[in-house]
């Protein structure tokens, strides 16, 4: 039997590559819903490829367009950030690959999961956010949570078939584009130069956070929730080459890796078809052509994003859905040109500093902290901007 497919963020990086594996194996998968944020001519071209049942266009300024289009096919056509929490939860989905992007992402896992879907999982900020409600949600639905990332996807593939405890998560990091930038230089970093990732084609917001290393320390805080281990056994170590995608250190003394090209279709592939492997087109790596793997620790002082994550893990509570909510708006400041690279840093931190903090939160607290955190983050931005005027 087919697995029915439920595709949030169809129209992005991590949803187009999940089309490519769909096509390389029509027999096993089916499309049942596609959702978008903006881009809802690609949502329309993908929806009369692989006829769903539904669509859905977050943006509601678009949903005639997309209604008109698609009003030959029998296609359900929605609009809205509510519907795509709500249509996770048919009877025809068995799968939901979440591959939205920041805050969105949190209610379509939290319904799929209350919904006993099985999740694979690319929007760490699920986790980031509300880590700990996500992760007593799935255990009490027995909703399995699959990891998309690179990253946790390899911790995954290391961890198959041990029932020894893990000793230490060893998180690599490519560095990103300014691993070598002085901290000086780096006040004067354009948006160009921020968007040139040396390994990885990813969309904008995620390269930003790999260049700030705030996406290795939100991938720190997701390890964290998947796993089940805490911030002090989980070590992030640069790998410059990104071929080594992490490893996995245990009692023993031993240490697996899952090693490959900088390749995001094989860890989607290896989420849908788990615990088989199937074969997957694509280059493969050559060592002898690779040379030399280097690793060093990371530069928290011209980085300090990457300490605010575990700052946030070791606080609890809202703290993450904090991080996250001014990260998203001091990015977004960024890429507009209303704030410097070096100020993305200096907006979170201010933000941070003057949020409310609630220890246990409900869902409801969440929701609250990430409106306060955005609001806070602008102000941040607002006197940003002042000063460079």
């Amino acid at each position: 039997m087919k697995q029915r497919i439920a595709l949030l963020g169809s129209t992005g990086s991590i949803g187009t590559q999940t089309l490519d594996v769909v096509r390389q194996y029509g027999e096993l998968f089916e499309i049942t819903t596609l959702t978008a944020g903006n881009n809802w001519q690609l949502l329309v071209r993908q929806a009369e490829e692989f006829s769903p049942d539904s669509v859905v266009i977050a943006n509601k300024a678009y949903y005639g367009q997309v209604r008109d289009a698609l009003a030959s096919l029998p296609i359900k056509v929605y609009a809205g950030s509510d519907a795509i929490a709500q249509v996770v939860r048919g009877d025809g989905v068995d799968v939901v690959v979440n591959a939205l992007v920041g805050y969105a992402g949190l209610m379509p896992t939290v319904s799929a999961v209350q919904a006993g879907k099985k999740v694979a999982l690319a929007n760490k900020e699920s986790l980031v956010v509300a880590g700990d409600l996500v992760m007593r949600l799935a255990a009490e639905h027995r909703a399995p949570i699959l990891p998309i990332d690179s990253e946790h996807s390899a911790i995954f593939q290391s961890l198959v078939g041990e029932t020894s405890p893990i000793e230490k998560i060893l998180l690599t990091s490519s560095g990103g584009p300014f691993l070598h930038t002085s901290a000086a230089d780096l006040a004067t970093v354009t948006v160009e130069d921020a968007l040139r990732h040396p390994n990885w084609s990813m969309g904008a917001k995620i390269t930003i956070d790999s260049a700030t290393m705030m996406n290795k320390g939100f991938e720190v805080i997701e390890a964290r929730w998947l796993f089940g281990v805490p911030a002090e056994r989980i070590e992030v170590v640069v790998h410059p080459q990104s071929v080594i995608h992490s490893m996995v250190q245990f009692s023993d003394g031993a240490v697996k890796a899952q090693l490959g090209t900088p390749d995001m279709h094989l860890p989607i592939q290896y989420a849908l078809t788990y615990p088989q492997r199937l074969p997957l087109d694509g280059r493969r790596f050559d060592f002898a052509a690779c040379g030399q793997f280097t690793f060093f620790a990371p530069d928290t002082d011209r980085f300090p994003t990457l300490r605010f994550a575990y700052e946030a893990l070791e606080r609890g509570g809202t703290s993450g859905c904090t991080l996250n909510g001014a990260n998203e708006v001091a990015v977004r400041a960024f890429l507009e040109r209303r704030i410097g690279f070096t100020e993305i840093t200096r907006v979170i931190s201010r933000t941070i500093e003057r949020a409310t903090f609630v220890a246990r939160p409900t869902l409801d607290d969440y929701r609250a902290s990430d409106t306060e955190s955005r609001a806070l983050a602008e102000e941040e931005v607002l006197r940003s901007a002042c000063r460079r005027d």
